[in-house]
């Protein structure tokens, strides 16, 4: 945006994007969430089922364990809706400090809690509201962080510069397993279910700390401030008007619902941060892989992520969005059928090559574009709302996958292929949504994007890989 573009749209010239910075408090806000995400998986598939439930009956344990984890992809959408509505009416900014903060104080808190033996009930049940609390912080942290570095970004690299969200998802997803892996081979069994688990929860509070101290730095969007500057002026009273849900609804309906069903491809990451570390390592099944050899392997898949994401995104700036997206689903439904059938045989190799193929690199693929992809179907005025509400609705089903996996495999290991089906079905539904989008989107520019009209900008240069 040039200097005249900013006071066309009412804002100061001096006003300037700063879309490495953008980045940056996306990606450590990210990497907080999503180690937040990884280290509660871990912890749920190896250590709370001993911890916040009854002895007995150890299948029952985990798949209450599981529900846990899935307990806060149900606040979640509810919280899409009040984030959605800050972030649109209130700034970028408030909503990614807000959200740091509260998914930093409660992961933190997770680490306090009394055990199952201790306190009884109580246990679980404080472990629920906390992750209940966590959900609520995870609805807008992504459509902030993705909001706020698409409308910083260049309008030729916004692909590029909103895959930092995503890149550190990846570096939360390394962190954590390289947190708990010391752990796990160093301290006894007693001693890691005694205190040994608390410590990844604890160590969260650094991330937070330095991603606090990122994002109160943070400049507003040139594109929010623009609009906040259009609303102040219009004459127009209705509520629905001045309300972003009310305006997402009435006119942009058909996104949300695209949003809700590309996002079905978040079940995949669950089924592989969570469901197969315990097909893998679970007595009930018998594969016989070694945790610690599951906790290397999504050390390496998630550090090679960091590395193809950005190349995955700076393809989708020059070539368009769908055909990076689409064609990661289709590879990301062969190699999850091929992941967990390896599982099944215990062969530890096989498992690590395609573990690494699958998250490492083809399942990089839409989640490198998803972010400018979800962008590009919103305008300014509705942008954060838009993406809370249809990713929040769609991961939902994401966050209980675990637990429905478990159901699904009754305690055999040959039902491993419904599992598939299941996470192969869900990449099926995320590409018919995508396919049905727009294209071309990465050729308009920012300013433009949502216009009933929104012409193919010249000026937005196709850039070179």
């Amino acid at each position: 945006m040039t200097t005249t573009d900013h006071q066309q749209a009412g804002l100061e010239p001096s006003r300037r994007r700063t879309p490495g910075k953008a980045a940056l408090a996306a990606w450590s806000g990210s990497a907080l969430e999503y180690y937040d995400l990884a280290i509660y998986g871990t912890a749920a598939a190896l250590v709370f089922p001993k911890v916040f439930f009854p002895e007995g009956n150890d299948s029952a344990a985990t798949i209450a364990a599981f529900a846990t984890f899935g307990v806060a992809y149900v606040a979640r959408p509810i919280g899409s809706f009040f984030m959605g509505h800050v972030g649109d009416r209130l700034g970028r900014k408030k909503v990614m400090v807000g959200t740091l903060l509260l998914m930093g104080i409660s992961t933190f808190l997770v680490g306090c809690l009394p055990t199952y033996k201790q306190v009884g009930l109580l246990a679980p049940a404080l472990l629920v509201l906390l992750r209940l609390l966590q959900g609520l912080s995870a609805a807008g942290e992504q459509a902030g962080a993705n909001s706020m570095s698409f409308e910083h970004a260049p309008d030729d690299r916004r692909g590029f510069f909103t895959s930092f969200t995503l890149s550190g998802t990846q570096g939360g997803q390394v962190l954590a397993p390289a947190v708990f892996l010391p752990l796990a081979a160093v301290l006894s069994e007693d001693q890691l279910l005694a205190w040994g688990w608390r410590i990844p929860f604890w160590v969260s509070a650094i991330v937070v700390f330095a991603g606090l101290k990122i994002r109160r730095s943070l400049d507003e969007t040139p594109e929010f401030e623009a609009q906040s500057a259009t609303d102040q002026r219009s004459d127009i009273t209705t509520a629905a008007s001045h309300t972003p849900l009310g305006l997402l609804f009435r006119h942009h309906w058909r996104g949300v619902l695209r949003v809700f069903f590309a996002a079905f491809i978040a079940m995949v990451n669950t089924t592989f941060q969570v469901f197969a570390l315990n097909f893998a390592t679970s007595d009930d099944y018998g594969v016989g892989i070694s945790s610690t050899a599951m906790l290397w392997l999504a050390i390496v898949a998630n550090l090679v992520a960091i590395g193809t994401i950005p190349f995955w995104a700076r393809l989708s700036d020059r070539i368009g969005r769908k055909p990076v997206f689409v064609t990661g689903l289709i590879g990301t439904a062969v190699l999850v059928t091929a992941f967990l059938g390896a599982i099944s045989t215990g062969n530890t190799p096989l498992v690590f090559l395609l573990g690494v193929a699958l998250a490492g690199v083809v399942y990089s693929m839409p989640n490198a574009v998803w972010p400018a992809t979800y962008a590009e179907y919103f305008p300014t005025s509705v942008r954060l709302s838009g993406m809370a509400v249809g990713t929040q609705f769609g991961f939902a089903l994401a966050g209980f996958t675990p637990t429905i996996a478990g159901w699904i495999m009754a305690g055999e290991a040959g039902n491993w292929w419904k599992v598939a089906a299941f996470a192969a079905g869900a990449c099926v539904v995320s590409a018919i949504a995508v396919l049905s989008g727009p294209s071309n989107t990465h050729r308009i520019a920012t300013r433009d994007i949502g216009r009933r009209t929104a012409p193919v900008d010249a000026r937005v240069a196709v850039p070179a890989l």
